[in-house]
C-alpha cells in the first residue's frame, strides 16, 4: 500500500499551549513532506481544534495532502473534532 502513495504524514495536537502541533513523518521524499508540513504548520498556528477556523483549515489541509497524494492522519486526542 505504501507505494501507492508519495508519503505519510501525521499530525498531533501537542495541547492548548503554543505551538498546538507538531506534524510527523514516517515515509515518503523529505522535500515533499517538508514542504507539506510547512503549509500545514502555517494554516493551524495559534489555531487549537475548538477554534470554527481549525474546520475549514483541516479541509484544506486533507485537500492539500490529497493532491500531494499523501497519506495523512490526525491525532487530537481528547481535543477530537467531527
Amino acid at each position: 500500500m505504501a507505494s501507492e502513495y508519495t508519503g505519510h504524514v501525521r499530525i498531533d495536537y501537542l495541547g492548548p499551549v503554543a505551538p498546538h502541533y507538531e506534524v510527523y513523518s514516517e515515509y515518503g521524499d523529505r522535500a515533499l513532506v517538508e514542504g507539506f508540513r510547512f503549509r500545514a504548520l502555517k494554516r493551524l498556528e495559534l489555531l487549537p481544534p475548538h477554534d470554527p477556523q481549525f474546520k475549514r483549515n483541516r479541509e484544506r489541509i486533507v485537500r492539500d495532502a490529497e493532491r500531494e497524494n499523501i497519506v495523512l492522519e490526525w491525532n487530537l486526542g481528547s481535543a477530537e473534532v467531527d
